[in-house]
């Protein structure tokens, strides 16, 4: 993955905008990957759903507790990418409290089919999710990437969670200042 560059997609997201009005004050925006990545150090991090276990109690809170860290250390941005729908991603970050990781909808799976990671989950019922994982990108390119062990379709794993921990990505931020 090093050296690559970053998918060129649209993720449709929703955003407050009071001129909306009433209960639901929010719009669709597209945004495009090439945008959201041009000239910054971008850290994203990849899981399977929102909701789900491991993502939930784990994986995104760690992140958003160490995201003051990662902009000490050169991040622009952290960046949460799941193959959900813009209204799941939402509720989730409000469920969770999120308040820094920008959550990232990839409701079609696009990105995640382009970046090579889209399995399938089906033996959860779940359908096509991410495989986990986080990387570095400076200006749409890829410059450090952190994969869990053992893609796979079948459900052959107990969901690792390790390779893809902020701690992987402060490392790697300390050991290549900008």
């Amino acid at each position: 993955m090093l050296g690559r560059t970053i998918p060129e997609v649209t993720l449709k997201t929703r955003v407050r905008d009071e001129s909306v009005g009433g209960p639901n004050p929010f719009r669709w925006q597209d945004v495009a990957t090439r945008d959201l990545f041009a000239g910054k150090r971008t850290v994203v991090f990849s899981l399977p759903g929102a909701f789900t276990p491991t993502c939930s109690t784990e994986q995104c809170p760690a992140f958003e507790r160490e995201y003051d860290r990662l902009k000490a250390l050169g991040a622009d941005e952290v960046c949460c990418i799941s193959v959900n729908d813009a209204f799941v991603m939402y509720q989730w970050g409000r469920h969770l409290g999120v308040e820094k990781v920008k959550l990232l909808p990839d409701g079609s799976g696009d990105f995640t089919r382009r970046m090579g990671m889209l399995i399938r989950k089906d033996h959860l019922g779940f359908g096509e999710r991410s495989w986990r994982y986080a990387m570095v990108v400076e200006d749409g390119e890829i410059v450090a990437w952190f994969e869990e062990p053992g893609i796979n379709d079948q459900g052959l794993d107990e969901d690792p969670y390790g390779e893809s921990a902020p701690d992987k990505v402060i490392a790697w931020l300390e050991a290549n200042p900008r």
